[in-house]
């Protein structure tokens, strides 16, 4: 069962009360960021957990959905609070990271690593090909509206305009892409796997779930609280951490997972994961918050930077072009990771964008 692939973090849970204590009694605010940001690792996996257990109950359209809904609700949860704060380019910058770090960094990982135990690996090609078409979309969004604010002279209401429509545009696809991957052309998608069966009750998934959740909701708010004054002790840029710090933390449960089911030679798992993941993204979770940031008072635009724009953009094009054959190995996964590498490198030593 997928449970047993799964690599537990869950020792980290340890660091909840700590986290907890530290914000209550005012302390360090490098320690609260510290410990509040490794609390959300093993939380963030028990929620991908409780919402495979509660996807095996509900069988696979209902089971697709569900993990359509909960897979990057720790990321969608950390981007609120952001927002709430006002951090508004730091948001744009994890969104970016995150799309960033599942298609270079995970899947460069799992590819390599699955690819160093197994000469040859295959998947899905068609379940691939969808995912990467929907990127190439999520690219077109990121970038008319880029071009179109490019010199400066629009006003702040075309730029709403502009960013609502495109968001509502990307979401009404990603709908459109979810019915068409889980109910009218569903048997496309089946990928043979060994009959699992849960191994938590209902109740526990469910109970599991929206505790975790509401707890990811609590140490996101002390994270935000103390990312300002952490990060000057740090010495470290808000863009890096949002390209790379946040993506990590939200995503390190998964990443894991990703790269365990490679070596498994479970790929189509790992595709799902990490492909999957950032089409959701950007198709369903940065539009998603275009909206929420207008409900909440600090409107968010979708205007990405031309360095954003382009590192998304070159991603898509490398994992277009090396998941097309339906086939992996170790040396696409090395290209993959070295593509991130010289991406995280380049933003290091950017101030702003």
């Amino acid at each position: 069962m997928r449970e047993r692939l799964r690599p537990s973090l869950d020792w980290l849970l340890i660091l909840v009360p700590i986290s907890m204590a530290l914000e209550l009694a005012g302390g360090n605010d490098l320690l609260i960021f510290a410990t509040s940001a490794g609390a959300i690792l093993p939380l963030a996996g028990l929620i991908g957990r409780s919402t495979e257990q509660l996807a095996l109950h509900t069988g696979p359209r209902i089971g697709g959905l569900i993990n359509a809904t909960f897979g990057n609700v720790t990321e969608l949860i950390i981007a609120i609070f952001l927002i709430l704060d006002d951090e508004i380019e730091i948001v744009k910058a994890s969104l970016t990271g995150s799309i960033l770090g599942n298609l270079l960094l995970v899947l460069g990982l799992s590819f390599l690593v699955g690819g160093l135990k197994h000469e040859e690996q295959t998947y899905n090609a068609r379940s691939a090909q969808i995912h990467a078409t929907s990127l190439v979309l999520a690219v077109t969004g990121l970038l008319m509206p880029a071009l179109f604010a490019f010199d400066g002279r629009e006003s702040f209401l075309e730029r709403e305009v502009v960013s609502a429509t495109v968001a509502a545009v990307l979401i009404a696809l990603y709908v459109a892409a979810l019915v068409f991957t889980l109910v009218t052309h569903e048997h496309l998608f089946r990928t043979p796997m060994p009959e699992e069966h849960p191994s938590w009750s209902r109740r526990r998934a469910i109970g599991l779930l929206l505790g975790a959740t509401a707890v990811v909701a609590l140490e996101a708010e002390f994270l935000v609280g103390s990312l300002e004054p952490a990060l000057k002790d740090l010495g470290l840029s808000p863009l890096f951490v949002g390209l790379i710090v946040i993506p990590i933390i939200g995503n390190a449960a998964e990443h894991s997972s990703a790269i365990m089911f490679a070596l498994r030679s479970k790929v189509d798992v790992t595709l799902e994961i990490a492909i999957g993941s950032s089409t959701q993204i950007a198709l369903f979770v940065a539009p998603a918050l275009v909206f929420i940031s207008l409900a909440v008072g600090h409107p968010m635009d979708f205007i990405f930077s031309t360095f954003e724009v382009a590192a998304v953009a070159l991603s898509t094009i490398l994992v277009f072009m090396i998941s097309s054959d339906g086939r992996s190995n170790w040396l696409e996964g090395a290209q993959l990771t070295g593509a991130y590498v010289i991406m995280a490198i380049s933003f290091f030593f950017v101030e702003a964008l």
